[in-house]
């Protein structure tokens, strides 16, 4: 009698062995459980806009205050405020014997070192674009210190300008060479 044992245990442990392979083949694909069906996942957080900047209040400038009790006085105090405010322009040293122009401008201050008006003594008209240069400079130092003694002063001072653009004031001068 011809007995199919054995192939049955052969188909067997062939199965066996297929099994088991696909066990270890399943088990190294591993996935992330998911949560729970009652666990909601936390909602992503909304970007909050960025506070508004307070913006400065518009730079004022402070009152400066001179003391000086005549346009002479005055006059110094002027000068010194004009070199602060133009230092990069101001020539350094003994002025060359010969300028490119020099100029006597008056200047009306009123009460609170604003410009009222200005009127040239002596213009350097062969240079007409320092005649405006120098007006500018002028007009763009406001405010100037205020005369508080005074109440408002016209003081007049005279411009040595270099051909470079640089310039000194008679009040503050270095000299000539």
């Amino acid at each position: 009698m011809n007995i199919f044992v054995p192939s049955r245990v052969k188909l067997h442990a062939h199965g066996l062995r297929l099994a088991t392979s696909m066990a270890l083949f399943l088990a190294g694909c591993t996935t992330t459980p998911l949560p729970p069906p009652s666990q909601k996942p936390a909602p992503a957080p909304v970007p909050t806009p960025p506070a508004p900047v307070a913006k400065a209040p518009p730079a004022v400038l402070p009152t400066y205050v001179s003391q000086a009790e005549t346009p002479r006085a005055y006059r110094r105090d002027a000068a010194s405020h004009l070199y602060e405010r133009n230092l990069q322009r101001v020539y350094h040293g003994k002025m060359p014997p010969l300028l490119y122009a020099v100029g006597v401008l008056q200047v009306e201050v009123d009460g609170k070192g604003h410009v009222t008006s200005t009127n040239w003594m002596r213009a350097p008209k062969h240079a007409p674009e320092v005649m405006a240069e120098i007006e500018r400079t002028v007009r763009l130092a406001e405010p100037y210190p205020a005369p508080v003694r005074m109440g408002r002063v016209t003081y007049t001072d005279t411009w040595l300008w270099h051909k470079s653009g640089l310039f000194q004031l008679d009040t503050l001068t270095e000299g000539q060479l």
